[in-house]
């Protein structure tokens, strides 16, 4: 393609953009399409000869778009949201063009120095101390995966990195609400998921800090190594918060790194009336939350914070010759500060969009996505047909239909087929968890362009699906 051709196509696919985001609630929000619609249509083989860009767009319209999921729709209610906005489009365009693998400083000293400062807004904007440096990761799960393998590098002297494993008998503490990360990451690390243990939850699905050092105090007994307590502040099944107070006293009394994961709900942190779920922050090691997901930057872009990034340099640093530079001593050659080598300039996007939103104006939509979920808790609360099944502290209302008379095998049925008839009906897009032996519909209300007829029509579509029944 030459610059001329790049040109025009530019402006259009721009063009075609900016139309997606006007129309973007014509097309079904859950894909209508069966497994294998899409393979169907696409060749076995790569073409041999060069195709027209034409060509291409026309089955990316045709081919593509209907196999989409529109996680952008304001109608997209499930999972946590990965928003975006205008700005972090226009930032990522210009990341893609410039191409730029920012492993070391040299590379491009705009790259690491744009990443430190904007990493530094964002701890500041959430509250943290001063004394937490920061990181972009990919996503929360390589984040938690750094702080498993930084505990333990840190509790051997560095000695697995040197000569690996002799006997394990680490110990990985969570609860049994906790992501599904931690047990990959665990399996990862070489410590074996069936040494990560599970803590109890109590009927606000919160770890029970009590069980946990419990837990600690009978592992110690049994000659095994507590190594890492991992907290959530707002788990994925029903945003659940775990004592980031008590849970970092016992880590500060039995020698245990603390992890925070507060993937989707840290950015609530901007917000001082939050501000109290870090309480005993001082006892944290590490802590990870996800602008991709509630701060309107577009997937990926995890933040992550350590105490004492000697400790994380440490695990991941090495140096080959061809990549030493005569400056290594007075930069951040941010390589060595996780597992991946090569990186993207994701500072750039954030940076756009703090500086286009400011901090007021994040604050604010964030009030408004809270707003619109407490007006859906009321019309179900309001309403004696549903319930809900977890205290609504976010931006997420966990909930089922209950007719009445029914037992819990029937209810999960029913409101399996009420999740169902909802996705298919293309109009919105939920998904569900298990709370207890519950099925719980989860409604996550924080896409960046939501409206209240959204959240009023998502109603309206839950009304009517149940009067079809």
């Amino acid at each position: 393609m030459k610059n001329s051709e790049f040109r025009k196509y530019g402006y259009e696919l721009v063009d075609k953009i900016a139309d997606y985001f006007v129309e973007i609630e014509k097309y079904p929000v859950k894909s209508q399409l069966n497994p294998g619609d899409i393979i169907k249509q696409l060749p076995k083989s790569a073409p041999e000869n060069s195709e027209s860009f034409d060509d291409i767009l026309k089955d990316f319209d045709e081919i593509i778009m209907p196999g989409i999921t529109h996680w952008q729709s304001p109608n997209f209610f499930a999972y946590f949201n990965a928003n975006n906005s205008f700005e972090s489009i226009l930032g990522e365009m210009l990341t893609s063009a410039l191409g730029v693998n920012t492993f070391i400083w040299q590379n491009s000293p705009a790259g690491t120095e744009l990443e430190e400062v904007v990493m530094n807004w964002l701890r500041d904007m959430i509250g943290l101390p001063e004394y937490f440096s920061g990181v972009i990761q990919d996503t929360a799960s390589t984040a938690t995966l750094c702080s498993i393998l930084t505990a333990r590098e840190k509790f051997t002297d560095f000695q697995i990195n040197k000569s690996g494993f002799e006997h394990n008998k680490f110990r990985v503490y969570a609860s049994k609400e906790a992501h599904s990360s931690i047990e990959k990451a665990v399996k990862i690390a070489g410590i074996g998921y069936e040494n990560l243990v599970k803590i109890n939850t109590d009927k606000n699905f919160d770890m029970i800090s009590n069980d946990l050092e419990l837990a600690i105090k009978n592992d110690i007994q049994n000659g095994l190594i507590p190594l890492i307590v991992i907290s959530a502040i707002g788990t994925t099944g029903s945003t659940s918060i775990d004592s980031i107070k008590e849970n970092g006293e016992i880590c500060k009394k039995y020698n245990v790194f603390h992890h925070v994961d507060a993937a989707h709900v840290g950015t609530a942190l901007v917000l001082d009336e939050f501000r109290y779920l870090i309480d005993g922050i001082e006892n944290v090691d590490t802590f990870v939350f996800n602008p991709h997901k509630w701060m309107f930057t577009n997937f990926d872009f995890s933040a992550y914070f350590v105490k004492n990034q000697e400790y994380l340099i440490r695990t991941f640093e090495i140096m080959p010759e061809y990549l030493k530079t005569n400056v290594d001593n007075r930069v951040n050659n941010y390589r060595d500060w996780g597992i991946q080598l090569g990186r993207r300039f994701r500072a750039l996007k954030m940076w756009f969009v703090i500086r286009s939103y400011g901090v007021e104006g994040i604050k604010s939509t964030v009030r408004k996505h809270l707003q619109l979920t407490q007006k859906f808790k009321n019309n179900i609360e309001q309403d004696e047909r549903f319930e809900l099944l977890a205290p609504v502290r976010f931006n997420l209302v966990c909930f089922r239909y209950n007719p009445g008379n029914l037992n819990v095998e029937e209810l999960n049925k029913l409101n399996e087929k009420l999740l169902n008839s909802i996705n298919k009906s293309g109009k919105a897009f939920i998904t569900h968890t298990k709370l207890g032996d519950n099925y719980t519909i989860r409604v996550v209300i924080g896409q960046t362009y939501i409206e209240e007829r959204n959240v009023d029509e998502l109603w309206e579509l839950f009304l009517s699906q149940i009067n079809s029944f």
